[in-house]
């Protein structure tokens, strides 16, 4: 007879992961919305010292990174939450805040973790639909809100379809939601959202206690493969019940050595971003110059509709065969669409030759 595993193993649904890691050195890596600049060399070295005392647990409190957090940012380090990346303490929430009979309401398509809450848990996953412009309808969410709500979500740029709103709108809609529900706003890559400095929605966080700032040290900071996230957290309760339901040392040493480095190259953050933006806009023309319809970008990412006539999967085929990888827009949540991470300049040329070659 075969194991029989729980019924949340058969809801949760398998993360989407991209492909490319056994690929040769020369295939252009635009799938994965990571950073095509290395970590600084005193962010390795960091993370390298660090290694020295692996035979030692590392802090489990994450004390000098919250603290860093804390001065960064004005929030109490008690209000801090630390996580092996930032769906460390997204699946946390989940497990903190979600049992069967909750309900859990986010946009869709949205961030690709987001239906694993639901699928762990049992509770009800609400999924809005985007606008025809891949943007939130924060009034159709709020009209979602029942006495069983227990968590709401933002993802403010949204991933996949890299789109913002304007921080005004967000606040509204935050202080629309009662304050016995959670709500997330997931700012993966706020530092690239030109609609907003990344200190702006900080502010909410006085006035709602239900709120938290989900953020990451993977993308702009370029630490994916070493997994640091944090929360920014409206009261202390949530920090402790995401801590409460996670196993201990949850974030190794080495990743917090570096992400305690990467804080204090604010300069270098601020030229990556100039540098990031300047080739997400070249990219987006060079799109809309081969006829395809691009939404409006605030991350480091694009997400483009290849049009009825066209084939995802021929595309896909098609960039692969080329060394270049990108992401299906069906494994993300809508079919005939590509998201293609914004790369280095010699990267995102090769993909528009290839593009324009099959299109």
């Amino acid at each position: 007879m075969a194991i029989e595993f729980s019924a949340a193993v058969r809801r949760i649904p398998v993360y989407p992961a991209a492909a490319g890691y056994a690929l040769p050195e020369d295939v252009a890596l635009l799938a994965s919305n990571e950073s095509p600049d290395p970590p600084l060399p005193q962010v390795v070295e960091a993370a390298a010292r660090a290694l020295a005392g692996v035979n030692r647990y590392p802090d489990p409190s994450n004390a000098r990174l919250r603290a860093a957090l804390s001065d960064r940012f004005g929030i109490p380090a008690a209000r801090i939450a630390i996580g092996n990346g930032s769906c460390d303490i997204l699946l946390a929430a989940g497990d903190a805040l979600l049992e069967p009979g909750a309900e859990l309401v986010y946009a869709w398509p949205s961030f690709s973790v987001y239906p694993h809450l639901s699928a762990a848990s049992g509770a009800r996953a609400i999924q809005v639909p985007l606008d025809g412009d891949g943007r939130h309808q924060l009034d159709k969410m709020r009209e979602e809100i029942t006495a069983a709500t227990r968590l709401v979500i933002v993802c403010n740029p949204n991933n996949p379809t890299s789109t913002a709103l304007p921080l005004a709108e967000i606040a509204e809609f935050v202080a629309s939601i009662p304050r016995h529900i959670a709500v997330i706003l997931d700012e993966a890559y706020v530092e690239f959202n030109m609609l907003q400095l990344p200190e702006d929605s900080v502010d909410l966080l006085e006035k709602h206690p239900n709120l938290a700032l989900l953020r990451t040290f993977s993308k702009i900071y370029g630490l994916c493969g070493l997994r640091v996230g944090y929360a920014l957290c409206g009261s202390e309760a949530f920090r402790t019940a995401v801590d409460q339901v996670r196993q201990p040392f949850f974030c190794n040493a080495a990743a917090q050595a570096a992400a305690l480095e990467a804080l204090n190259h604010g300069d270098e953050v601020t030229r990556r971003v100039e540098r990031n933006l300047a080739e997400r806009m070249t990219l987006e023309e060079s799109l809309r110059e081969l006829g395809l319809t691009v939404a409006e970008s605030q991350a480091n990412f694009v997400w483009l509709d290849l049009g009825e006539e066209r084939s995802e999967a021929d595309v896909m085929r098609g960039l692969a065969e080329r060394g270049i990888l990108v992401r299906a827009g069906g494994a993300l949540g809508r079919d005939g669409s590509l998201r293609v991470t914004v790369g280095t300049q010699a990267e995102n040329e090769r993909f528009l030759e290839a593009l324009g070659a099959l299109l």
